[in-house]
């Protein structure tokens, strides 16, 4: 692929290579279920099928692009079925906006000689190629940072994953899914819990993991992420999350683990279909009130959200008043500053909730980078130990036995109501005295505060802007 004069790195190359992989484990899967359905009727007629084209040797150059370009993708972008869940669907939706981007036919013959040494029947095989195409995922993932967009680093991931204490038969729901790392941690987490996992289960576990993703680009790569880790028909849709949580809010979930995009701006139609004391353009807050209508009552929540949605006022005074009420916002962890370096210096956090009923009191936990770190870099990012300290300090599923630490704090709930329900609170414990900090950490957190302060500007501006 690296010899082909239409890719140009990853950012190509593995789009290219995700959507040639999922056909060929597509193919496979039909192939099973050949075998053992007696109702079996392939999805993609014979032609079309990978190892009717891909499998002929025969078929390369200039006959094997024009085949691609101009018969396979248009047949399978206009694959379509009546009834829900149809592969015939999920086939179309996903090819909606795929494109061969390999000028030569003779080096793509190449590649889908290599693909056809798969074995989809082989652990061992599936096992190498999942490492493979998480390792290449991950530089897809810098390499997108690059262009404003970043994903949730892995050690975040699986403590919050941990921490939400799932169990086999819940529904669990990334609205904001991107490649799929959310939903790939929860399949290893359970699968570790239950190592004895009926197939019956298993096929209920991938039905019961869902995931809904707005762009072409994340969705390919989060339906092959999910494919080489097992998940034979991956429950994900491409769409905005925000329209199809409001139309279906009656399908609820019981739990949700996300994190959605911050910083951004939705469309004024989208914005203009919630409730008027919360409408704003901010994602994060629209997401947020999404999450609260979604949950089944006894529901848990585990998301990231930046400090402005913490601190912000107008919507999110009401999105906040809103979540205390019907919510236990039982825990924040206050994550170190950089954790998404190089991407954005922003700070995050992580919110925990349940929907069984108003919060009583709101705990904090501070995690702090370890002893000699500054700050963090694409080259050394957090890692998965720091959460250790937090993790031992949270109390299992109940939360009990909590104390009171130099990085764990409590705030009743009618602290936080008296301050207009700001939660960008700071660690009690921590020295107020400014003349002992050294200059270059006053100077670098003026600065924070200075961009927070202009991005909150800047998002006053563009709502004020939007109703002239």
């Amino acid at each position: 692929m690296r010899k082909d004069a239409g890719l140009n790195g990853d950012l190509d190359r593995l789009p290219q290579l995700s959507w040639l992989l999922f056909l060929r484990a597509f193919d496979a899967m039909e192939t099973n279920r050949e075998v053992w359905d007696d109702d079996f009727r392939p999805a993609i007629i014979e032609k079309y099928r990978w190892r009717t084209w891909a499998g002929n040797p025969f078929l390369t150059g200039d006959d094997l692009l024009s085949f691609v370009n101009d018969e396979l993708l248009p047949h399978l972008r206009g694959l379509k079925a009546d009834r829900p869940g149809d592969p015939r669907n999920v086939l179309s939706a996903l090819f909606k906006d795929i494109r061969n981007q390999m000028m030569s036919g003779y080096l793509l013959r190449d590649l889908l000689e290599s693909l056809q040494k798969i074995d989809f029947t082989s652990s061992d095989d599936i096992h190498t190629m999942a490492f493979l195409y998480e390792s290449i995922l991950r530089e897809v993932r810098d390499a997108a940072g690059d262009s404003g967009e970043f994903y949730t680093p892995r050690p975040v991931i699986r403590f919050m994953v941990e921490q939400t204490h799932l169990k086999l038969g819940e529904s669990i729901l990334d609205p904001a899914c991107g490649t799929g790392g959310f939903l790939v941690e929860v399949l290893e987490e359970l699968k570790k819990k239950s190592p004895k996992m009926s197939g019956q289960d298993q096929q209920q576990l991938w039905r019961d993991l869902r995931g809904v993703e707005k762009k072409p680009l994340p969705y390919l790569l989060c339906m092959m992420n999910l494919i080489l880790h097992g998940v034979e028909a991956p429950t994900i849709v491409r769409d905005n999350a925000l329209t199809r949580m409001l139309d279906e809010q009656g399908q609820k979930v019981d739990v949700v683990l996300t994190n959605p995009p911050f910083g951004g701006e939705e469309e004024n139609s989208v914005a203009a279909r919630f409730p008027t004391g919360v409408r704003t353009k901010e994602t994060a807050w629209l997401f947020l009130h999404s999450v609260l209508t979604k949950l089944k009552p006894g529901g848990r929540c585990a998301i990231v959200l930046p400090n402005g949605v913490l601190f912000g006022e107008g919507a999110g005074t009401a999105i906040k008043e809103k979540l205390m009420k019907e919510c236990d916002l039982h825990t924040i962890v206050r994550l170190p500053q950089g954790v998404f370096a190089p991407y954005t210096q922003i700070p995050a956090n992580l919110l925990f909730f349940e929907k069984t009923g108003p919060t009583k009191e709101t705990w904090f936990y501070q995690i702090d980078p370890p002893e000699g770190r500054k700050g963090y870099s694409k080259t050394k990012p957090m890692r998965y130990e720091e959460f250790a300290d937090c993790a031992a300090w949270w109390g299992g599923p109940d939360r009990t036995d909590r104390v009171v630490t130099d990085h764990a704090w409590s705030v009743p709930i009618a602290d936080i109501v008296a301050a207009g329900y700001n939660l960008d609170l700071t660690n009690p414990a921590s020295a107020d005295d400014l003349t002992h900090r050294p200059p270059g950490d006053l100077i670098n957190d003026l600065l924070v505060t200075e961009r927070e302060i202009f991005s909150i500007l800047e998002s006053l501006q563009k709502d004020l802007d939007g109703k002239v």
